[in-house]
């Protein structure tokens, strides 16, 4: 097969993307008993991903310095020769893109790992999410992309051509974003590769990473990044097939077991933990405020409700939402206050819940100080439960002798209670888990033989192409178009036929491990015998594709 010529220019572009620069990381990390830690080793010189149920400091340790310098050298001295850009990417340290796949990678930062100060300033709204997935895929060493960001983590999934230089790019988006120090987010982040990455965000689906086990509203929220990256330049095959697998895991899990049973959301354990700081003969007297009636806000409704609230007042920016609870809801009183009236009724509230998608705080120290003192049948302290990311309440509210501020990382006190049960929850549900990774992973290999299936069937139309010529042009001029199209006709059904045996034995879903390796099998050996050299193709469009995006912008 004839190589594409590439030009010098393309070359040095080419080994800039390649060769750049490298930055070890240390990252300490405290987790949940029910969270499985992540330890990276050096191996070959990349990241090699292991986890363990221990409790320490969390390291990742990438290719040492000399391990570079001697890549870019090396790179150097085989931009300077005569060799064809192609012969250079085969024979250069470069060589080790073409002998592995793109990594599934997963950086980010959860209630486990980082606190909330840290979390709210990296916390990208889903309205963002689209922006976000396009400047992380401009990186690079980027080709896919997708953000989760709730409450409790803020979570980025990457396909990178390179894990080491992907993992330093988009740290270093994270601290240009949110303003924090690289060396920051590399104290409290965490990272997972391939099957590891597969196997976290499926825990994260079926509950099992959340701070309540097997609370629902993660689910949804996995839900909602397939639905906002839809049509999204950048959430590709990968990505897009991982997040609709852990769906499909996060609803087998909650299905076979019993993991959800008795598990509360988020809003339920603020409920719980007000209730928790109130003397128990306030309870049916606290007056109570809910601030924001989105799904968070609806859930602290339903769950104060469930435990015996008759009235509470809602502060909203519509009604309509405040009306649609209050028809759902019955024999409870729903007084609906718009948002220019909060400072007012939360001057009348014993408890305050705050649930909004509000970037700045809607309570300070100098709103909170005048307003007037709760009776001692309360404790003499007005409740603030603030349960968004970013925050609601300033923490500089703590500073009053007269409120009390309580975040989501302080939610963990209620959760404490029926470790040893939910444990053993968790581990029926990692059964599942383990199958349905297995079967994406086998999925992901089945997708390898797609460019030799492109490849074949371009190199075999090259020659029917060139044959067709020859032909006609033997025939003469005047050859009429009926007759014309008869022979062209003739040539792809020659083909089509020829290729449909070698074809059918490349097409493989991943459901069967036997067909998946007989599969493969095929593919490398239709590679050696046409000389279709897939993969180095593959990066070499890849990268081409980068050059461009650069070029462009």
């Amino acid at each position: 097969m004839q190589r594409m010529a590439v030009s010098s220019a393309f070359v040095g572009a080419k080994l800039e993307i390649l060769f750049g620069n490298t930055a070890s990381s240390t990252i300490s990390a405290s987790a949940s008993p029910s969270q499985i830690r992540l330890m990276c080793q050096k191996r070959a010189g990349s990241v090699a991903p292991l986890r363990r149920r221990n409790s320490g400091i969390v390291k990742c340790e990438v290719a040492s310095d000399a391990s570079v310098k001697t890549e870019i050298v090396e790179s150097n001295n085989f931009a300077s020769s005569s060799l064809s850009a192609l012969e250079q990417l085969k024979a250069s340290a470069a060589d080790r893109y073409t002998k592995e796949r793109s990594s599934i990678v997963v950086i980010g930062l959860s209630i486990h790992t980082a606190p909330v100060e840290m979390r709210e300033k990296l916390a990208i709204p889903e309205a963002e999410w689209p922006r976000a997935i396009g400047e992380l895929c401009g990186l690079n060493h980027i080709e896919e992309a997708a953000v989760l960001s709730t409450c409790n983590r803020m979570e980025i999934y990457l396909v990178a051509l390179s894990r080491h230089r992907g993992v330093k790019e988009v740290t270093e988006w994270m601290s240009k974003t949110s303003g924090i120090p690289v060396s920051e987010i590399c104290q409290h982040r965490f990272l997972l590769y391939d099957k590891d990455a597969t196997q976290h965000i499926f825990e994260v689906s079926a509950g099992l990473d959340s701070l309540v086990l097997g609370e629902g509203q993660i689910l949804a929220q996995v839900k909602q990044v397939v639905k906002v990256g839809q049509g999204v330049v950048g959430f590709g095959r990968n990505i897009s097939g991982l997040f609709k697998h852990a769906i499909t895991v996060g609803k087998r899990v909650r299905t076979e077991t019993n993991i959800a049973a008795g598990a509360v959301s988020v809003s339920s354990a603020a409920v719980e933990l007000a209730l928790m700081k109130l003397p128990d003969t306030s309870h049916a007297t606290a007056r109570m405020l809910v601030i924001g009636a989105g799904k968070m806000g609806k859930l602290v409704i339903k769950h104060l409700v469930a435990k015996g609230c008759t009235k509470m007042v809602v502060v909203n920016r519509s009604e309509d939402r405040v009306a649609s609870i209050r028809d759902e809801i019955n024999d409870v009183e729903i007084i609906y206050k718009p948002l220019t009236e909060m400072l007012n009724c939360a001057a009348e509230a014993d408890v305050v819940f705050t649930s909004t998608a509000s970037e700045t705080p809607l309570f300070l120290k100098e709103h909170v100080v005048n307003l007037p003192p709760v009776g001692p049948n309360i404790g003499n302290l007005r409740l603030f439960i603030d349960i968004s990311v970013p925050r609601n309440v300033g923490a500089c509210v703590n500073e009053l002798e007269i409120a009390r501020v309580y975040n989501v990382d302080d939610l963990k006190e209620v959760v404490a209670a029926n470790k040893e049960d939910r444990l053993r929850k968790a581990m029926e549900a990692q059964e599942i888990i383990l199958e349905e990774s297995k079967q994406f992973e086998a999925w992901r290999d089945s997708l390898e033989t797609v460019p030799t299936i492109k490849k074949l069937r371009a190199y075999a139309e090259r020659i029917r192409a060139a044959e067709l010529d020859k032909c006609l042009s033997k025939m003469g001029d005047d050859i009429p178009k009926k007759t014309r199209k008869a022979v062209d006709d003739l040539s792809r059904g020659i083909v089509n036929k020829l290729l449909h045996g070698p074809m059918q034995h490349l097409r493989c879903d991943g459901s069967d491990s036997r067909t998946l390796s007989e599969t493969l099998e095929n593919m490398h050996a239709l590679n050696r015998m046409f000389s279709l050299e897939t993969e180095i193709s593959v990066l070499e469009q890849k990268i081409r594709a980068k050059v461009e995006q650069s070029k462009s912008e």
